[in-house]
């Protein structure tokens, strides 16, 4: 019987190779590395710390060195590849917890404070990562870093600028497949979930088209409808009977009205954890009972407090219900699903593609690069 066999359930879900349903490849798929991932709140990293983060299981040490410069590097010394995340930083350089190995902001072996019994030092160099800081987020290119600057990060019109609008980003983790959150977020007919706080009500699916790199989506559908930040929605300037959204892969993003709009970031930690960066932006605020809107300098403090109040609880209800389908996928994945949204078919569908096409292009160039092909045959490295 093989791992995966659907006659017993209990192997678990089958990987990527296995899989033969839409519904299995889409659970079990990666995200291309070679995009701009979301990793951290810039604020989150002080000067002189540092953290790991994953990406579909490679760590990375991201730190602040001690001028206030984000660098990231591969998440392991060379000497017996203890993770540099559990290290120090001094001044430019990260520092092994360990024996005190020292890397400088390239990666390389830059110094080693005790003896070397007569020996040279090594020549011992990591895999460093382009790192830049937008929108209040760290942005980490975990793909090939030659490409990285001809890969655009995300551009947000609404956020730059003079007359930016007011944005204060949300982030957390959930335990679930990151195509399980993309289905949520953009899967209106999930309006019982939200029933307390009322997003979005009476949702009607009006468009779909897919292209070579998105999912187009439209509702007609009343925005905004439950709880006490229903009153400050503009409703006089906005269109709020009515959402575009899209899966522009790997992001996702809404539209209401051009006042009220969000983009969404996932970094996909493994096969059932996935970390999520949240940018709710606003055009404008009106005072409840009032024909006056609030100056642009006090929105962000409203935000905030939406944000504990409202906002993070609604998405709360959300991380709730995608854990617990990834639960239901662990244990019933062999099962048939009745899925009748077509837009969550098309979502997975893009998915699938693109996971495809980088599994593809890492064939393509282990067979043009022996040595890589050998090195990912090795076993990895324990830590």
């Amino acid at each position: 019987m093989s791992a995966n066999d659907k006659s017993d359930p209990s192997a678990g879900p089958p990987s990527f190779e296995q899989a033969k349903t839409k519904r299995e490849k889409a659970r079990a798929a990666g995200l291309d590395p070679s995009y701009w991932y979301a990793v951290e709140l810039d604020h989150a990293i002080k000067k002189g710390s540092v953290q790991r983060v994953t990406f579909w299981g490679t760590h990375v040490a991201l730190y602040r060195d001690e001028r206030g410069v984000l660098r990231a590097v591969e998440d392991r010394c060379a000497h017996r590849h203890v993770p540099l995340s559990i290290g120090v930083v001094q001044g430019e350089r990260i520092v092994c917890q360990y024996h005190g190995w020292e890397y400088d902001k390239d990666g390389k072996l830059a110094g080693i404070p005790h003896d070397l019994f007569g020996m040279q030092m090594p020549k011992c160099k990591l895999r460093t990562y382009p790192v830049k800081v937008r929108y209040g987020l760290v942005w980490i290119f975990f793909g090939d870093a030659e490409r990285a600057e001809q890969v655009p990060m995300p551009y947000i019109p609404d956020l730059e600028g003079p007359e930016k609008w007011a944005c204060v980003p949300v982030a957390f983790t959930v335990n679930a497949h990151h195509s399980m959150i993309i289905d949520n977020v953009s899967d209106f007919t999930h309006e019982y979930l939200h029933r307390k706080f009322r997003p979005f009500k009476d949702a009607k699916l009006t468009k779909l088209e897919s292209t070579d790199d998105a999912v187009y989506v439209s509702y007609d559908t009343k925005v905004g409808t439950g709880g006490v930040t229903a009153h400050f929605i503009d409703r006089a300037a906005a269109d709020t009977d009515h959402m575009d959204l899209a899966y522009q892969y790997p992001y996702q993003w809404s539209n209401t009205g051009n006042h009220i709009k969000h983009w969404l970031f996932v970094l996909p930690i493994d096969r059932t954890t996935t970390r999520t960066f949240y940018l709710f932006h606003f055009k404008s605020f009106k005072v409840p009972g009032l024909p006056l809107r609030f100056p642009r300098q006090l929105m962000e403090p409203i935000i905030r407090t939406a944000n504990r109040t409202h906002v993070q609880p609604l998405l709360v209800e959300d991380k709730i219900a995608c854990e617990a389908e990834q639960e239901g996928w662990e244990r019933h994945w062999s099962e048939p699903s009745a899925e009748v949204n077509p837009a969550v078919h098309a979502f997975q569908a893009l998915t699938i593609k693109k996971w495809e096409q980088h599994l593809a292009r890492e064939a393509a160039q282990r067979s043009l690069n022996p040595r890589k092909r050998e090195l990912d045959q090795e076993p990895p490295a324990a830590e």
